[in-house]
C-alpha cells in the first residue's frame, strides 16, 4: 500500500495528532535577568535608606546646634537687658548730691513727732511729723532761692508729699527752708517738716534747687 504512512488505511479513523511542544532556552535567561533587576533595586532601596538617615541624623545635629545657639545668645541677651535695666543704687544719707546750683546733704532723720515748736508757736501733726535735716551749699555763680516748697517726700507707695511750709515757719526757728537766698560758695543748715500719715513707709526724699528743676533723690531707708 501507498497511501499515506500518517494516515490510516480507508474506513479506520484517523490517528491521534501527536503535538510536541519544543521548551525554550529562555526561560531560564529571564529568571536570571528579573533576579537580578531585584537584587540591584534592593541595593539601590539600601543605599537611599543609609543615606536618609544620615540625612536625619545630620539634620538633629544641626537643629540640636542652632537651639544650643539660641539658648546661649538668649542667655547673653538677657545679660545685656539685665546690665541696661539694672537701676544704680541711690545716695543715701551722708551722701552729698547736687541738682541745679545747689549741693545737698542729708544729715538726720525725725519720725513720729505729734508736735514741734513750743508755747504759743506749738503746731500739732494731723498724723505725725517728719524732719529731714540738712546742708544747702550753693555751688553755681548766681545766688539761688532755697525753698522748702519745692522739696517733695517719697513713700513706698510712690506717692509724693509736700512740706508743710507754715508749720516749719511758725514753729521751727532753725528751718532756713522758707525762701532763704543763698549766695554763690555759702551754704545753710535747713529742716524739711512734713506732716504724713502715722503708719506711712518713708522710701526717699527729693530734692531740687528750685521748682523748675529735674531733682535729685536721696533715700531713706537702706
Amino acid at each position: 500500500m501507498h497511501g499515506n504512512p500518517h494516515q490510516p488505511p480507508p474506513g479506520y479513523p484517523p490517528y491521534p495528532q501527536t503535538v510536541i511542544v519544543q521548551k525554550k532556552g529562555g526561560g531560564c535567561l529571564k529568571a536570571l535577568l528579573i533576579g537580578a533587576a531585584v537584587f540591584v533595586g534592593l541595593v539601590i532601596i539600601g543605599a537611599v535608606l543609609s543615606r536618609g538617615g544620615d540625612a536625619s541624623g545630620d539634620t538633629r545635629l544641626s537643629l540640636s546646634q542652632d537651639r544650643t545657639t539660641e539658648d546661649s545668645g538668649d542667655s547673653s541677651r538677657g545679660s545685656g537687658d539685665d546690665a541696661h535695666t539694672r537701676k544704680p543704687a541711690l545716695p543715701h544719707l551722708g551722701d552729698v548730691v547736687k541738682d541745679g546750683k545747689f549741693a545737698f546733704k542729708v544729715t538726720k532723720i525725725e519720725k513720729g513727732l505729734s508736735q514741734v515748736g513750743e508755747g504759743f508757736l506749738v503746731s500739732k501733726a494731723q498724723g505725725q511729723y517728719v524732719l529731714i535735716h540738712l546742708t544747702v551749699k550753693n555751688i553755681g555763680d548766681e545766688a539761688q532761692m532755697f525753698t522748702d516748697s519745692a522739696q517733695k517726700l517719697i513713700d513706698a507707695k510712690g506717692r509724693q508729699l509736700d512740706t508743710d511750709s507754715g508749720a516749719a515757719a511758725l514753729a521751727l526757728k532753725d528751718s532756713n527752708a522758707f525762701l532763704n537766698n543763698i549766695n554763690p560758695g555759702n551754704s545753710v543748715q535747713g529742716i524739711l517738716l512734713f506732716d504724713v500719715p502715722k503708719n506711712i513707709t518713708l522710701k526717699a526724699v527729693e530734692l531740687h534747687d528750685s521748682v523748675f528743676s529735674g531733682g535729685v533723690t536721696v533715700a531713706l531707708t537702706r
